[in-house]
Parts: C-alpha cells; structure tokens; sequence
C-alpha cells in the first residue's frame, strides 16, 4: 500500500542482496503492505544486489567506495558527506543494511536517529563483528541465530529489534550454519519490517 501511510525505505547493501530480494518481494507480495523502497545504494557497482535492484525497477546508486581512497586509505568523511546527500534526496523513513559492508560514521548515524536498522548474524550481543557463525561454532555455543536492531556507534551494540534462534550441529562449518541461518534472517528482517512499519 503506497501513499502516506507508507513508510519509504532506502536500503545499503554492498553484495549478493538475499536480504534485500527477500524484503523487496515481500513488499510486492504484500506481506509488508505499509512499506515501500524507494533507493537501492550500493558501494560496489558490481555487486550482484544491483543487478536485482534494476530487475525489479527500484532506484538504484552506486557510489563506490573504492574511488574514495587517498594514499591507499579509505576517506570515509568524504564518502559519507556524499551518501548523505544520497540518502537526503530519498528522504527515508527506514534505511535498512542488508550485507552492507562499510560501518557507518556518527554523521550518518546521527542524521537519522532510531531510522537505520542492521541484521547481524548472531544473538547479540553475542558474537558481533565479522565470522560470526565461525566464532558461534569455535566457541562451542548450541544454538545462535539472528538479530534484527537499530544501528548506534557502537559495533552491534544498538536496541534489539527482534531475534530468532537456530541450533548449532556437532557437523556444522561456517558455510553449512551460514546456509541455514540466511532463510531465518529473511524471515526475521520482514517480520521486524512489519513491526516498525505498523504492518
């Protein structure tokens, strides 16, 4: 349902775009009926996420990070003041990363207060930052999951949306337990989009 009551959703992504194909199709299917995309950014021109992006006629940018580099080092200020004027002219009410793989600095954070939202590939706050499913088996937890949550400076320290648990097998290996978690963070990102949407 577009119009007012809908609330515009810009979302980050940097790779193969699961997350976002999920949520995309969920809004066509009206499962998240009081939402709609209105820009795909992406940091990486050949990320496969744009690709899907243009088949389903969503906006897309790119704004690659690469080209932001000075003497071998990203300039993230410099990056960030442009992909907040990107983010600006979209005017979202969400924005939501979905394997977006560049932290966000505290001006971008601070723009858009209690509006970004991230999945992280654990049950925070256990197990943040990068490998999670790997530190989830070498640790020897019994289950992990996925955590819907809103984005502060801290690294996968914001509010918990929502959470949902998976068991972790004696066989697991990262890939396996990555296999199965990603139709749970699926289900888990829409679900947690209905919610703040008023769906």
């Amino acid at each position: 349902m577009e119009g007012l009551t809908s609330k515009r959703l810009v979302v980050l992504a940097s790779g193969r775009g699961s997350n976002f194909a999920a949520i995309a199709d969920a809004i066509n299917s009206g499962q998240i009926p009081r939402a709609e995309i209105v820009g795909l950014i992406s940091n990486k021109k050949e990320a496969p996420v744009v690709e899907l992006a243009q088949s389903r006629k969503i906006p897309c940018a790119v704004l690659e990070s690469n080209a932001f580099r000075k003497e071998g080092r990203f300039d993230r200020s410099s990056y960030e003041k442009e992909l907040l004027k990107i983010l600006r002219s979209l005017n979202p009410d969400l924005i939501c990363l979905a394997g977006y793989l560049l932290l966000l600095g505290p001006d971008i954070i601070q723009s858009y207060p209690k509006q970004i939202i991230n999945i992280h590939p654990s049950l925070l706050p256990l197990f943040k930052g990068l490998h999670a499913q790997r530190q989830a088996i070498l640790d020897g937890a019994k289950e992990t999951g996925c955590t819907v949550h809103f984005v502060t400076e801290g690294l996968d320290e914001g509010p918990i949306i929502l959470q949902k648990r998976i068991s972790i097998f004696e066989n697991d290996s990262e890939e396996s337990l990555s296999s199965r978690l990603l139709p749970l963070e699926h289900e888990t990102y829409i679900e947690a989009l209905k919610k703040l949407c008023g769906s």
